[in-house]
């Protein structure tokens, strides 16, 4: 009895673990023939990644601007900030397009003069213009943004073990990771929005025009290029294509 007990078990143990390799070489499988659709989806989420660290690292988030006689009629006063730092600028009134009331653009030449939000070291806030900044806002703003880009690590570093590998398990968590931080990106942008028109209502004494910059675009086309690539990892990492599945293709092939 216990000789054909130890034979049964000695022969179902080769089935077991060929059955445990098959799944393991399926999914390595699935890997190498998706690893092109892979490859370019991820390069999509590292531009979204590039531009957050673009976007999040720069100072050019919103431009503030008062009227070109608010300093002397030689020169006006603009201002930029971001996340981190704010910075003025000191521009000459002859440059500025007679056509425009307010001062600006930035691009003009001048003086620029950039301080560090204090904010974040001795709580001290920052005055622009006798208005201060909701650094509240502005501070959930930038720690939805660094939490994005943790999320984004997190995301590559999944996908890299995907491909590396051979594991498709990795693409799941790897889209959860890139579409969070597109999310989290939007919402950075948002709160950012709000802290803005915070700032604009701490004082009205100095009326200021400002326009959100080429960072909040930066920002912007990032969080959408993260959601995309996250939804695309998503999609390659279903067991069946999609649209094999669409009523309009059975049609089609019936």
């Amino acid at each position: 009895m216990w000789s054909t007990f130890i034979v049964q078990d000695e022969e179902s143990r080769p089935s077991a673990a060929s059955g445990g390799g098959a799944g393991t070489l399926t999914g390595m499988m699935g890997v190498e023939s998706q690893e092109g659709k892979i490859k370019f989806a991820f390069f999509v989420a590292a531009v979204g990644i590039t531009l957050t660290v673009l976007g999040v690292g720069t100072e050019f988030w919103v431009e503030l601007a008062p009227s070109k006689g608010f300093h002397n009629n030689q020169t006006c006063l603009a201002a930029h900030h971001g996340l981190w730092k704010s910075c003025t600028k000191m521009l000459w009134v002859a440059d500025v397009d007679p056509e425009r009331e307010s001062c600006g653009p930035l691009d003009l030449p001048g003086e620029s003069n950039c301080t560090f939000f204090k904010f974040y070291t001795t709580g001290e806030n920052t005055v622009l213009f006798q208005k201060t900044p909701a650094k509240n806002l502005t501070v959930m703003s930038a720690m939805l943004a660094i939490f994005g880009l943790f999320l984004m690590l997190m995301g590559a570093v999944c996908i890299i073990m995907a491909i590396s590998k051979g594991v498709q398990f990795f693409l799941k968590p790897a889209s959860v990771c890139f579409t969070l931080s597109g999310v989290l990106v939007f919402l950075s942008l948002i709160v950012f929005h709000q802290s803005v028109l915070s700032f604009l209502a701490s004082d009205h004494t100095i009326p200021l025009h400002y326009e959100l910059s080429w960072s909040v675009t930066c920002v912007g086309c990032a969080g959408a290029m993260l959601v995309v690539a996250g939804a695309s990892f998503l999609l390659l990492a279903l067991p069946y294509s999609p649209w094999e599945k669409c009523p309009p293709c059975r049609n089609n092939d019936s």
